[in-house]
């Protein structure tokens, strides 16, 4: 009776199964879905961001729902490979997931219009289902790569490079160059039917007509989704979703609306009406903080529909602005439907505001306006204490810088930004609505911070505003220190703006 002998190699075994799929086609199977994972998960922030706020909080969200898609979709496709014949399932994992992608513009902006804050359970299925069932391809795929366990770790290893080199491919085409040169539904739709298409080859390829017939079916909801998924915007730039809104009360009023908030108003043939009131105090400051009708150098923070640039320009002709706004479809909305002309005294710079701001020169302007928060996102680098550093550098020895800021409840936030205004400059002044300033319960919105090295003339400043029929308060040194209290100073170091901000207004107590 012979012995066996434990010590001689491992002859290598067949791995019993479906037919070996070919090199080329699984490497670009697995290539392409694992881009496609990527493309969701980076656009859904764009599609979200209207209803959410572009947060750090979303963006976690965002990420954390797509790993979990990936997980779970690697562990249910690694049991599916394990059947009689997962080549099956190929052609419908993808006409499925094609079929999701092509309608979240559609599905998330409804349910963002009906449900609010509410949006994100639909978000989250939206990136879940087709994350997971895109995830689910990779181990398929190995299982039909795999005919011999002594190729395991070559093809295994070389299947999850591919999947990483598609991802990063995934990643770097949604930041730099889809993202900039289609809107947010060409996207996302254009991906979709692209995934029903692959999924069209695959079925002719594995399991004849039927599949293929499947897939073709599947890509009518598909074609649906490319009719609906752009929704209602006027235009659809590369961080907003924009319309321009007619105003029934006044012929030559036009409301900006970005991302269903109401952004900027524009009275096409009268640039010294001012809708908002909140830029009606801005306003304000510029004209009792300087000598009247002197023209004055204005750099801004934010765009926008560019109303008080225009207001600045009509009521101290001369003055020279310069606008800094990260978003160039908003540019091309207000010169195509808001009636903007730039020229030698109106420079808007399509740029981060920051990086704009680090580019001025020092003590070269008379005011700089801040107006780049909306109402749900808040760029946390304009606030902090190196941020205000360089307005105050920016600023000549008698300027002042005026920002429009938003919070709600217990404002937590203003008070920070104030304390760090504080920290910097020699003079701060709030305004707001009187019970803003006492932070009655369901107060809050729209609050304008004045800081200066010169003292701000709060006298002339209320007595503006009260002509302007606001009904804003302003306060300065001791009552504002009570306001401000032990409030954090932000920096680029630690600022954590999204946990501080309260951007609706508290629910009403019961009685």
């Amino acid at each position: 009776m012979s012995k066996s002998d434990d010590s001689g190699p491992v002859p290598s075994q067949a791995v019993s199964g479906p037919q070996r799929m070919g090199a080329k086609t699984a490497g670009a199977l697995v290539f392409g879905t694992s881009g496609a994972v990527l493309v969701v998960e980076l656009v859904s922030l764009r599609l979200l961001a209207p209803y959410l706020g572009l947060t750090l909080e979303t963006s976690t969200l965002v990420i954390g729902i797509a790993l979990a898609a990936i997980a779970a979709g690697a562990w249910v496709g690694g049991r599916a490979a394990d059947g009689d014949d997962p080549r099956r399932l190929l052609a419908p994992l993808l006409a499925v997931s094609g079929v999701v992608v092509s309608l979240m513009p559609f599905v998330v902006r409804g349910a963002g219009e009906l449900a609010g804050p509410g949006v994100f359970l639909v978000g989250a299925l939206a990136i879940f289902v087709p994350g997971s069932l895109l995830s689910a391809v990779s181990p398929i795929v190995a299982k039909l790569r795999l005919t011999d366990l002594s190729e395991t770790g070559s093809v295994v290893g070389g299947l999850s490079g591919t999947g990483t080199l598609g991802a990063i491919a995934g990643t770097v085409l949604t930041g730099f160059v889809f993202v900039t040169a289609f809107p947010v539904s060409v996207i996302l739709v254009g991906l979709g039917v692209l995934l029903v298409l692959a999924s069209l080859v695959v079925g002719l390829l594995g399991r004849g007509p039927r599949q293929a017939g499947l897939a073709v079916a599947l890509l009518v909801p598909g074609a649906l989704g490319a009719v609906w998924g752009p929704g209602s915007c006027d235009a659809e730039t590369v961080y907003h979703c924009a319309q321009v809104v007619p105003d029934e009360k006044r012929a030559d009023g036009r409301l900006l609306v970005l991302d269903g908030v109401r952004h900027s108003y524009v009275d096409l043939a009268d640039p010294t009406h001012l809708e908002f009131e909140y830029v009606a105090a801005l306003a304000s400051v510029a004209q009792t903080q300087f000598p009247p009708a002197e023209p004055l150098t204005a750099y801004h923070l934010g765009g926008g529909g560019l109303t008080l640039p225009r207001h600045l320009a009509d009521v101290r002709p001369g003055t020279r602005s310069v606008v800094s706004e990260i978003d160039e479809g908003v540019l091309e909305v207000d010169v195509e439907r808001l009636g903007l002309r730039t020229g030698r005294d109106l420079d808007v710079r399509i740029e981060d505001a920051r990086l704009g701001l680090r580019a001025m020169a020092a003590s070269s302007q008379d005011l700089v306006v801040g107006d780049a928060f909306g109402g749900v996102t808040i760029p946390w680098h304009l606030t902090t204490r190196e941020a205000v550093a360089d307005v105050r550098r920016v600023l000549a020895p008698d300027g002042r810088y005026a920002a429009n800021l938003i919070d709600f409840g217990r404002m937590d936030f203003v008070r920070a930004e104030l304390a760090t205004l504080r920290s910097v400059f020699e003079h701060v002044v709030l305004t707001a609505e009187s019970e803003t300033l006492a932070r009655e319960p369901g107060s809050g919105g729209n609050l304008v911070a004045i800081a200066s090295d010169a003292p701000v003339d709060t006298a002339a400043l209320t007595e503006a505003m009260a002509e302007r029929d606001l009904g804003w308060e302003a306060i300065g040194g001791a009552e504002l220190d009570a306001w401000v209290g032990d409030a954090m100073v932000l920096t680029d170091d630690h600022a954590p703006v999204d946990q501080l901000v309260t951007l609706s207004p508290p629910a009403a107590a019961a009685p």
